[in-house]
Protein backbone atom coordinates (compact mmCIF):
# COMPACT_ATOMS: atom_id res chain seq x y z
CA UNK A 1 0.00 0.00 0.00
CA UNK A 2 1.30 3.43 -0.93
CA UNK A 3 1.52 5.82 2.00
CA UNK A 4 1.15 9.60 1.87
CA UNK A 5 4.54 11.35 1.50
CA UNK A 6 6.18 12.37 4.78
CA UNK A 7 6.59 15.95 3.51
CA UNK A 8 5.09 18.18 0.81
CA UNK A 9 6.11 21.41 -0.91
CA UNK A 10 3.62 24.23 -0.37
CA UNK A 11 3.46 27.61 -2.06
CA UNK A 12 3.77 30.48 0.40
CA UNK A 13 4.38 34.22 0.57
CA UNK A 14 7.51 35.20 2.50
CA UNK A 15 7.19 38.65 4.05
CA UNK A 16 10.40 40.36 5.09
CA UNK A 17 12.06 43.73 5.57
CA UNK A 18 13.37 43.79 1.99
CA UNK A 19 10.04 42.92 0.43
CA UNK A 20 7.62 40.08 -0.21
CA UNK A 21 8.49 36.99 -2.19
CA UNK A 22 6.45 34.03 -3.41
CA UNK A 23 8.09 30.64 -3.23
CA UNK A 24 7.80 27.18 -1.73
CA UNK A 25 8.45 25.66 1.68
CA UNK A 26 8.72 21.96 2.47
CA UNK A 27 6.50 21.08 5.42
CA UNK A 28 5.96 17.72 7.17
CA UNK A 29 2.79 15.77 6.59
CA UNK A 30 0.49 14.92 9.48
CA UNK A 31 -2.16 12.22 9.21
CA UNK A 32 -4.66 10.59 11.55
CA UNK A 33 -3.53 7.11 12.60
CA UNK A 34 -6.17 4.91 14.22
CA UNK A 35 -4.62 2.20 16.40
CA UNK A 36 -6.94 -0.79 16.73
CA UNK A 37 -6.50 -4.06 18.60
CA UNK A 38 -8.54 -7.10 17.63
CA UNK A 39 -10.70 -4.69 15.60
CA UNK A 40 -11.48 -2.51 18.65
CA UNK A 41 -10.41 1.14 18.46
CA UNK A 42 -7.90 2.15 21.14
CA UNK A 43 -6.54 5.57 20.14
CA UNK A 44 -6.21 8.01 17.25
CA UNK A 45 -2.86 9.77 16.96
CA UNK A 46 -1.70 12.49 14.61
CA UNK A 47 1.62 11.35 13.19
CA UNK A 48 4.05 11.48 10.29
CA UNK A 49 3.43 8.56 7.88
CA UNK A 50 6.88 6.99 8.36
CA UNK A 51 7.92 3.78 10.15
CA UNK A 52 4.34 3.06 11.18
CA UNK A 53 4.94 -0.62 11.99
CA UNK A 54 7.61 0.53 14.46
CA UNK A 55 5.07 3.02 15.81
CA UNK A 56 2.47 0.32 16.40
CA UNK A 57 4.90 -2.00 18.17
CA UNK A 58 6.47 0.76 20.26
CA UNK A 59 3.12 2.28 21.26
CA UNK A 60 1.86 -1.17 22.29
CA UNK A 61 4.95 -1.82 24.41
CA UNK A 62 5.09 1.62 26.00
CA UNK A 63 1.38 1.56 26.86
CA UNK A 64 1.77 -1.86 28.48
CA UNK A 65 -0.62 -3.53 26.04
CA UNK A 66 2.06 -6.10 25.21
CA UNK A 67 5.18 -7.17 27.09
CA UNK A 68 7.05 -8.52 24.06
CA UNK A 69 6.80 -8.20 20.28
CA UNK A 70 5.53 -11.78 19.89
CA UNK A 71 2.24 -10.90 21.59
CA UNK A 72 1.32 -8.94 18.46
CA UNK A 73 0.21 -11.79 16.23
CA UNK A 74 -0.55 -9.53 13.27
CA UNK A 75 0.00 -5.93 12.24
CA UNK A 76 -1.57 -4.50 9.11
CA UNK A 77 -1.74 -0.99 7.72
CA UNK A 78 -5.01 0.03 6.07
CA UNK A 79 -5.78 3.24 4.25
CA UNK A 80 -9.10 5.03 4.70
CA UNK A 81 -10.53 8.24 3.32
CA UNK A 82 -9.77 10.23 6.47
CA UNK A 83 -6.50 8.61 7.47
CA UNK A 84 -4.73 5.33 8.19
CA UNK A 85 -5.58 2.41 10.41
CA UNK A 86 -2.84 0.45 12.15
CA UNK A 87 -4.73 -2.80 12.64
CA UNK A 88 -3.10 -5.04 15.24
CA UNK A 89 -4.08 -8.42 16.64
CA UNK A 90 -3.29 -9.44 20.20
CA UNK A 91 -2.84 -13.03 21.28
CA UNK A 92 -3.00 -14.89 24.58
CA UNK A 93 -2.52 -12.91 27.78
CA UNK A 94 -2.14 -9.63 25.89
CA UNK A 95 -5.69 -9.95 24.56
CA UNK A 96 -7.00 -10.62 28.07
CA UNK A 97 -5.08 -7.65 29.49
CA UNK A 98 -6.49 -5.37 26.81
CA UNK A 99 -10.07 -6.46 27.55
CA UNK A 100 -9.59 -6.01 31.29
CA UNK A 101 -8.12 -2.54 30.78
CA UNK A 102 -11.08 -1.49 28.62
CA UNK A 103 -13.51 -2.81 31.25
CA UNK A 104 -11.68 -1.01 34.07
CA UNK A 105 -11.68 2.37 32.34
CA UNK A 106 -15.17 2.16 30.79
CA UNK A 107 -16.92 0.42 33.71
CA UNK A 108 -17.72 3.07 36.33
CA UNK A 109 -19.86 5.68 34.61
CA UNK A 110 -21.40 8.71 36.29
CA UNK A 111 -19.98 8.02 39.77
CA UNK A 112 -16.78 10.03 39.62
CA UNK A 113 -14.55 6.95 39.59
CA UNK A 114 -13.91 7.11 35.88
CA UNK A 115 -11.89 10.30 36.28
CA UNK A 116 -9.93 8.77 39.12
CA UNK A 117 -9.17 5.71 36.99
CA UNK A 118 -8.00 7.96 34.18
CA UNK A 119 -5.71 9.91 36.49
CA UNK A 120 -4.28 6.70 37.91
CA UNK A 121 -3.65 5.44 34.41
CA UNK A 122 -1.91 8.67 33.41
CA UNK A 123 0.31 8.67 36.52
CA UNK A 124 0.77 4.91 36.87
CA UNK A 125 3.78 3.64 38.88
CA UNK A 126 6.80 3.08 36.64
CA UNK A 127 9.05 0.04 36.58
CA UNK A 128 12.39 0.58 38.26
CA UNK A 129 15.18 0.42 35.70
CA UNK A 130 18.72 -0.77 36.28
CA UNK A 131 21.87 -0.49 34.25
CA UNK A 132 25.61 -0.26 34.78
CA UNK A 133 26.33 1.74 31.63
CA UNK A 134 28.34 4.91 32.32
CA UNK A 135 28.74 7.64 29.68
CA UNK A 136 31.30 10.43 29.54
CA UNK A 137 30.63 14.11 28.81
CA UNK A 138 32.39 13.68 25.45
CA UNK A 139 30.08 10.78 24.54
CA UNK A 140 27.02 12.81 25.51
CA UNK A 141 28.14 15.67 23.26
CA UNK A 142 28.82 13.18 20.45
CA UNK A 143 25.39 11.53 20.63
CA UNK A 144 23.57 14.88 20.62
CA UNK A 145 25.59 16.00 17.60
CA UNK A 146 24.99 12.69 15.84
CA UNK A 147 21.23 12.94 16.40
CA UNK A 148 21.16 16.40 14.86
CA UNK A 149 22.99 15.10 11.77
CA UNK A 150 20.75 12.02 11.42
CA UNK A 151 17.42 13.75 10.76
CA UNK A 152 16.79 13.88 7.00
CA UNK A 153 13.14 14.89 7.34
CA UNK A 154 13.97 17.67 9.79
CA UNK A 155 16.66 18.98 7.45
CA UNK A 156 13.96 19.36 4.81
CA UNK A 157 11.26 20.83 7.04
CA UNK A 158 12.81 22.12 10.28
CA UNK A 159 9.58 20.98 11.94
CA UNK A 160 9.92 17.41 13.27
CA UNK A 161 11.36 15.71 16.34
CA UNK A 162 13.69 12.74 16.54
CA UNK A 163 14.54 9.97 19.00
CA UNK A 164 17.74 7.97 18.69
CA UNK A 165 19.39 4.96 20.29
CA UNK A 166 23.11 5.24 21.03
CA UNK A 167 25.44 2.42 21.98
CA UNK A 168 29.03 2.70 23.17
CA UNK A 169 30.16 0.09 20.64
CA UNK A 170 28.26 1.46 17.65
CA UNK A 171 27.35 5.09 18.16
CA UNK A 172 23.88 6.17 17.03
CA UNK A 173 22.44 2.93 15.63
CA UNK A 174 18.73 3.83 15.27
CA UNK A 175 16.83 7.09 14.67
CA UNK A 176 13.13 7.73 14.12
CA UNK A 177 11.43 11.05 13.25
CA UNK A 178 7.90 12.38 13.67
CA UNK A 179 6.02 15.64 14.10
CA UNK A 180 5.15 14.39 17.59
CA UNK A 181 7.97 13.86 20.07
CA UNK A 182 5.97 11.09 21.79
CA UNK A 183 5.44 9.39 18.44
CA UNK A 184 9.14 9.57 17.60
CA UNK A 185 9.97 7.83 20.89
CA UNK A 186 7.29 5.17 20.34
CA UNK A 187 8.70 4.53 16.87
CA UNK A 188 12.18 4.17 18.33
CA UNK A 189 10.89 1.75 20.98
CA UNK A 190 9.33 -0.37 18.25
CA UNK A 191 12.48 -0.29 16.12
CA UNK A 192 14.64 -1.37 19.07
CA UNK A 193 12.29 -4.21 19.98
CA UNK A 194 11.89 -5.45 16.41
CA UNK A 195 15.66 -5.47 15.93
CA UNK A 196 16.14 -7.71 18.92
CA UNK A 197 18.11 -5.09 20.82
CA UNK A 198 17.61 -4.22 24.49
CA UNK A 199 17.13 -0.56 25.30
CA UNK A 200 19.04 -1.16 28.53
CA UNK A 201 22.24 -1.64 26.52
CA UNK A 202 22.39 1.98 25.37
CA UNK A 203 21.18 5.55 25.70
CA UNK A 204 17.97 7.12 24.39
CA UNK A 205 18.54 10.65 23.09
CA UNK A 206 15.69 12.96 22.07
CA UNK A 207 15.50 16.30 20.26
CA UNK A 208 12.78 17.77 22.47
CA UNK A 209 11.93 18.87 25.98
CA UNK A 210 11.30 16.17 28.59
CA UNK A 211 7.70 15.85 29.72
CA UNK A 212 6.57 13.12 32.11
CA UNK A 213 5.28 11.05 29.18
CA UNK A 214 8.77 10.86 27.73
CA UNK A 215 10.14 9.55 31.02
CA UNK A 216 7.27 7.06 31.28
CA UNK A 217 8.05 5.71 27.83
CA UNK A 218 11.77 5.51 28.61
CA UNK A 219 11.02 3.54 31.76
CA UNK A 220 8.75 1.14 29.87
CA UNK A 221 11.53 0.67 27.31
CA UNK A 222 13.96 -0.16 30.12
CA UNK A 223 16.56 2.45 29.26
CA UNK A 224 18.58 3.75 32.20
CA UNK A 225 19.85 6.95 30.56
CA UNK A 226 17.70 9.55 28.81
CA UNK A 227 19.38 12.53 27.12
CA UNK A 228 17.43 15.53 25.81
CA UNK A 229 18.44 18.75 24.10
CA UNK A 230 15.85 20.80 25.98
CA UNK A 231 14.67 21.16 29.57
CA UNK A 232 12.51 18.82 31.68
CA UNK A 233 9.37 19.48 33.67
CA UNK A 234 9.41 19.06 37.45
CA UNK A 235 7.15 16.02 37.23
CA UNK A 236 9.46 14.47 34.64
CA UNK A 237 12.40 14.84 37.04
CA UNK A 238 10.46 13.32 39.95
CA UNK A 239 9.37 10.44 37.74
CA UNK A 240 12.92 9.84 36.52
CA UNK A 241 14.17 9.77 40.11
CA UNK A 242 11.44 7.29 41.09
CA UNK A 243 12.28 5.02 38.14
CA UNK A 244 16.05 5.22 38.67
CA UNK A 245 16.63 6.86 35.29
CA UNK A 246 19.60 9.14 34.71
CA UNK A 247 17.99 12.22 33.19
CA UNK A 248 20.38 14.46 31.26
CA UNK A 249 18.82 17.56 29.70
CA UNK A 250 19.70 20.90 28.11
CA UNK A 251 22.42 18.92 26.32
CA UNK A 252 24.29 21.17 23.90
CA UNK A 253 27.78 21.56 22.47
CA UNK A 254 28.92 23.52 25.51
CA UNK A 255 27.58 21.21 28.22
CA UNK A 256 24.53 19.62 29.81
CA UNK A 257 22.64 19.32 33.10
CA UNK A 258 22.10 16.11 35.10
CA UNK A 259 18.80 16.02 37.03
CA UNK A 260 18.72 12.48 38.46
CA UNK A 261 20.93 9.42 39.08
CA UNK A 262 24.23 11.20 38.26
CA UNK A 263 26.30 8.08 38.99
CA UNK A 264 25.97 7.01 35.33
CA UNK A 265 27.81 10.11 34.12
CA UNK A 266 31.58 9.62 34.18
CA UNK A 267 34.49 11.96 33.71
Amino acid sequence: MELPPPAVDLRRLAVGRVGDEWGERTVPEEVAISLTYNRDSHAVMMATPLDLEDFGVGFSLNEGLISRVGELTEIELCRHELGLELRMSLGGEASERSLERRRRIAGPVGCGLCGIESLAEALRPLPRVSGSLVVSPAEIRDMVGALSAAQPLNRRTRAVHAAGFWRADGGLVLVREDVGRHNALDKLAGAIARSGESASSGVVVISSRVSVEMVQKAAMMGTAILVAVSAPTALAVRSAEAAGITLIAVARDDGFEVFSAPQRVGK
